[in-house]
């Protein structure tokens, strides 16, 4: 299942408890392609694999290749042809090429630097990972690629052989309020790659039994969120329809630099809001920044389907802003 991005973490894993492991990176692609550029499979030495590099048609090479580098400790870099007919058959409308980069841990990729990269992923540090694909050089990143962090796109540089990856933090979604919605929208975000949090001094509402496995605050919405901390890879979601619970994670948030901000309510329950961050000395700039009423418009009815709208909204903001 795959929840938040954990491959570099179970590539660190793999190699300590002697399994052996190699990264699989997506470092090009043309055509129609399924993943990423930047994105990775990680193959450990007995054959388990996390990840994808592609829909599915070319994992199985990129397994042997990956294999077969655990054995003699060399990165290689491999072209895959997808044709018309195997791209159909995992749901592509047509084929295209994609270069996989293949990097044994421990030899070619250092256990320190990958434990490196690790332990900045963990205090959601934002960095890259620089790698010439033919000389092999390769380095941790903290003071540059500033646009390209910011983008959240890998890539080549002009010179054609080094590749950068980048490794922002996981996505993180912080819902305010363990209503119904909640409870729909937290597992549906978890698929899409986030790590989510609810935050609800009801402990009644923000328990166990409603939200398994999910971190759950019963502090008040502002001190919750000061201790979980705002960035630019985190979402905030307001559903409590309550302003002394809602208001205090706003203005946090209006303060913050997070990536998307959604509040429940009705058209009027808006206007209201506005007012009430204006009296805090909200600029107008500041207001737009609140997706309110919250989610795309597409007519949903139900808890499930204003989830839907309310994921589909911020995916539509991660991606073109």
């Amino acid at each position: 299942m795959d929840r938040f991005d954990n491959i570099p973490e179970t590539a660190l894993n793999w190699f300590r408890d002697g399994t052996g492991a190699a990264l699989a990176t997506v470092v090009e692609t043309w055509g129609s392609a399924p993943r990423r550029v930047g994105a990775q499979l990680v193959v450990g030495g007995g054959g388990q694999i996390e990840g994808s590099v592609s829909g599915g048609c070319v994992e199985g090479a990129v397994i042997v290749e990956a294999l077969e580098a655990i054995e003699d400790g060399k990165h290689r870099v491999l072209e895959f042809g997808v044709s018309d007919d195997d791209a159909f058959a995992v749901g592509l409308a047509c084929g295209g090429t994609i270069r996989v980069l293949v990097e044994p841990v421990g030899a070619a990729l250092p256990e320190a630097m990958l434990a490196e990269l690790v332990e900045a992923r963990s205090g959601r540090e934002s960095l890259a990972y620089e790698v010439n694909i033919n000389s092999g050089a390769r380095r941790i990143v903290r003071d540059g690629y500033a646009n390209r962090l910011r983008m959240d796109r890998s890539g080549f540089e002009e010179d054609g052989e080094t590749f950068v990856a980048v490794h922002n933090p996981p996505l993180r979604l912080i819902v305010v309020g363990a209503v119904h919605i909640a409870q729909a929208l937290v597992p549906m975000a978890q698929i899409a790659g986030y790590d989510p949090a609810v935050i609800d001094p009801r402990e009644t509402f923000a328990s166990e039994a409603r939200f398994p496995g999910v971190t759950l605050r019963h502090d008040w919405p502002d001190e919750a969120v000061a201790e979980l901390g705002l960035d630019a890879r985190t979402a905030l979601v307001l559903l409590t329809h309550d302003p002394k619970l809602d208001d205090p994670a706003l203005i946090a948030a209006l303060r913050s630099d997070v990536f998307y901000i959604g509040a429940l309510g009705s058209t009027r329950t808006h206007a209201k809001r506005v007012e009430r961050m204006k009296t805090e000395g909200m600029t107008d700039d500041d207001i737009a920044r609140i997706h309110g009423p919250i989610g795309l418009d597409i007519g949903a009815a139900g808890p499930s389907e204003i989830a839907v709208a309310v994921l589909a909204q911020m995916t539509q903001v991660l991606r073109k802003g």
